[in-house]
């Protein structure tokens, strides 16, 4: 195989995120509405000289979706040659931006380029890697239910700026969701649906026409960053700092320990860049970052 190809990865913020009760199989319900963003990973995918697929990412050891993805594809018939995929990872390892899940979308999505596959068997495997996933293939806003596996693809939202403070140390997913049991944070059932309803009336899905949606202020909440906040309590820092920087909300993203600060209104792109470029920020979280959708709709004031 001569042909290299290049795909980018981005990562994902939730822009919102409420925590329901928990089902049969083990995970929680929950409604969340997130985004991609111009944060992202880049894989390279060449030929293998080794004449079997392989993965290599030196920031990450051990497992890597992207592996998962690659059997996934061979067990659904993918005839492509040995590939060798390099991962170069600026997204943040374990910091709940949904990495590993973006590399693996971003897997799937080229594969087709190098030979034929069944769109209906990506998605098979996209969500066989988990509730991430599928909401990666095509990248931009989407609601997410279940336990965040049912995906709603969303109209482009009205433009808004992101501040990434990555953190100097992993939180474990299953960690979270198990201090937020032992916290008993969680809504119910009919609260969480009330709140699903609001939001599918708040923002447009994808391929309907109407004005640009946005998350109200009021709904910008993360129920697990009280779980992660208990884990690790110096987020509370990283909380200050974004509000300080001028963020119009600070959240943990996902379930941490990135945190994120979202600007809005006409300027809010330059004010996150320039959050993440003020020195004294940068001093205390030197990996900040300023980032913007992947896609969005200009603001229009009146």
């Amino acid at each position: 195989m001569s042909l290299t190809v290049i795909e980018q990865a981005h990562a994902k913020v939730n822009l919102c995120l409420f925590l329901g009760p928990t089902r049969a199989d083990g995970r929680h319900e929950l409604v969340t509405v997130f985004d991609s963003v111009r944060l992202a990973d880049e894989l390279i995918v060449g030929a293998s000289e080794s004449g079997v697929d392989e993965v290599v990412c030196e920031k990450v050891a051990g497992p890597n979706l992207v592996s998962d993805a690659l059997r996934g594809l061979r067990t659904a018939g993918w005839t492509a040659p040995p590939v060798r995929v390099e991962v170069w990872k600026r997204i943040p390892v374990a910091a709940g931006m949904g990495g590993g899940s973006a590399d693996a979308a971003a897997m799937l999505r080229c594969a087709r380029r190098l030979a034929p596959v069944d769109e209906s068997a990506v998605a098979e495997i996209a969500a066989s890697l988990g509730a991430d996933v599928p909401s990666q293939l095509r990248p931009g806003p989407s609601l997410g239910t279940g336990a965040g596996e049912r995906i709603a693809p969303l109209a482009t939202l009205e433009a808004y700026g992101v501040l990434v403070l990555p953190q100097p140390f992993g939180l474990s997913t299953p960690e979270v969701y198990r201090e937020a049991d032992r916290l008993g944070i969680g809504r119910s059932a009919e609260e969480l649906g009330e709140l699903r309803a609001r939001l599918a009336r708040l923002l447009p899905a994808r391929g309907r026409d109407g004005a640009p949606g946005r998350v109200p202020a009021e709904l910008c909440v993360n129920d697990l960053q009280a779980a992660a906040l208990s884990l690790a309590p110096q987020l509370g820092d990283a909380l200050d700092a974004a509000r300080a920087a001028g963020a119009d909300h600070a959240l943990v993203c996902g379930s941490g320990p990135t945190v994120i600060g979202l600007f809005h209104g006409r300027d809010a792109g330059a004010r996150a860049r320039e959050a993440a470029a003020e020195e004294t920020l940068r001093a205390r979280f030197p990996g900040a970052v300023a980032a913007a959708p992947v896609h969005s709709a200009q603001l229009t004031v009146p």
